[in-house]
């Protein structure tokens, strides 16, 4: 099966043509979304400016993020099916051909992989300090990539 019959399958469920006639289904499920992000950009930020040197610099490192961490699960707990059924309940196929869609999915993939791969291993051990040099890259990487996800994810809902 081909990535476009997928996403036609989404589009012409049943399940999803019913909340699809809602007149509220969509608003509830979009701002449940933007409730996890705003989760998700404080996790995200708490940890960065941290490395940046921007705040908290009285708080170890590793406490922060162990802490951020739990918000930062929790948010993606919320954001992953949310986004998924705006996804299926808008039309499907109208993201199949927006670049701005792709983009967000490549940036979500390789923010999740460098944030739990990277990042958390960095931050959350404390063991070996980072150099500033080496706090700064890390922090500016992630502030980037998901950056780029909220960026593409407001692009891709501009009319």
């Amino acid at each position: 099966m081909s990535l476009f019959k997928l996403f036609q399958l989404f589009q012409y469920s049943s399940l999803l043509s019913a909340m699809r006639s809602s007149p509220w289904i969509f608003p509830v499920i979009a701002s449940i979304h933007l409730m996890g992000l705003a989760l998700i950009g404080g996790a995200v930020l708490l940890v960065d400016l941290r490395l940046l040197g921007l705040g908290m610099r009285n708080q170890p490192l590793p406490q922060i993020a162990r802490y951020a961490e739990r918000w930062f699960v929790v948010s993606l707990a919320i954001l992953l099916p949310t986004g998924i059924l705006q996804f299926m309940c808008f039309a499907a196929t109208k993201y199949y051909y927006l670049t701005a869609f792709w983009v967000k999915m490549a940036a979500l993939f390789l923010a999740l992989v460098f944030t739990f791969a990277v990042r958390r291993k960095l931050v959350m051990t404390g063991e070996t300090p980072m150099s500033p040099l080496q706090s700064k890259l890390v922090a500016t990487v992630s502030l980037a990539l998901w950056g780029s996800v909220a960026i593409a994810g407001r692009v891709i809902g501009l009319p």
